[in-house]
């Protein structure tokens, strides 16, 4: 590699890199040029095969809100260390993690056990990893500012992953998120609410459209319906009647009319389980879209034809 520099003695431009030493070295003259030069960049490069994972380590861990301590603490050995270690070492080994645990923080206790709760929900709900590091990072946020205090932990930790899944454009209902804490839905919402007030995150109302594939897949509907649902979905956005309706209801409703004029016959009573809302409201969302979209002349035919 060359730089494009002279050689201040013979005023040559041949000059090489030594990045070992961080010294520019013109071939020419010899002269010493630069030194103690800093390489910015990351070193990822392998030149050979036994010294390719040194090369890959020497960047470090990358840093996560997962881990109470970001990544970047250590512990006192590990259990499967106490094989190799004797008795009196073992004791010494108890004694050290002890005095560890001691000296920690009560914000770091508390990061430890919910994020592993944290981890525990994420899983269950088979949420990415990018939705998991946004809920952390909010949970830490809130435990650093003092919002756990007088709310359950698990309450917490429920509200700040429906948060990061609204972020992340991640359908999940309440419903869901309610199963697998086994935490209250009202609960969860009044935290979600209260976190995300206090820390001044922006989340904008979730699109019913996302829960489209989810609800599509649960039922075995084909993609000509689920196409269809999205469709009836983008015309009530435009006649505005999904404001002020829940997301996972109009979603339900635009689906059961979609099978219908496609023929795939679910029951109100099989769609509203998958979307995790009531008979009630798929019948009153089924009923004001056929209304206000001029849907039921495309039932009215269907039902006739199955009549013949």
């Amino acid at each position: 590699m060359y730089y494009i520099k002279k050689c201040p003695e013979c005023s040559s431009i041949n000059l090489f890199v030594n990045r070992e030493k961080g010294e520019v070295i013109c071939k020419d003259c010899g002269l010493v040029v630069e030194d103690k030069m800093v390489e910015f960049g990351q070193d990822w490069r392998e030149f050979e095969d036994d010294r390719r994972f040194d090369r890959v380590r020497r960047t470090g861990q990358p840093m996560t809100y997962t881990q109470f301590d970001q990544g970047l603490g250590t512990e006192v050995g590990q259990k499967a260390d106490l094989f190799a270690l004797g008795s009196k070492d073992r004791n010494k080994f108890f004694r050290l993690r002890k005095w560890q645990y001691r000296i920690s923080t009560a914000i770091e206790r508390n990061l430890k056990l919910a994020l592993a709760e944290l981890k525990r929900v994420s899983s269950f709900l088979k949420l990415p990893k990018s939705v998991e590091e946004e809920a952390a990072m909010i949970y830490t946020q809130a435990v650093q500012r003092g919002l756990v205090r007088g709310r359950s932990m698990e309450s917490v930790v429920s509200g700040a992953l429906y948060a990061a899944c609204r972020r992340h454009e991640v359908p999940r209902t309440l419903d869901e998120l309610s199963e697998a804490s086994s935490i209250e839905k009202k609960e969860i919402g009044r935290t979600y609410r209260f976190v995300t007030r206090e820390l001044g995150i922006t989340i904008l109302p979730s699109n019913p459209a996302d829960y489209i594939a989810r609800f599509a897949s649960s039922l075995k509907l084909t993609a000509e319906t689920q196409s269809k649902a999205v469709e009836i979905l983008e015309e009530a956005q435009h006649e505005e009647l999904t404001s002020g309706r829940g997301p996972t209801g109009i979603a339900a409703a635009s689906l059961y009319v979609s099978a219908l004029i496609h023929g795939e016959k679910r029951t109100q009573r099989e769609v509203a389980d998958v979307a995790g809302v009531t008979e009630v409201t798929i019948r009153n969302r089924y009923k004001e879209l056929l209304e206000k979209l001029d849907l039921d002349k495309e039932v009215k035919k269907l039902k006739k034809k199955a009549g013949k």
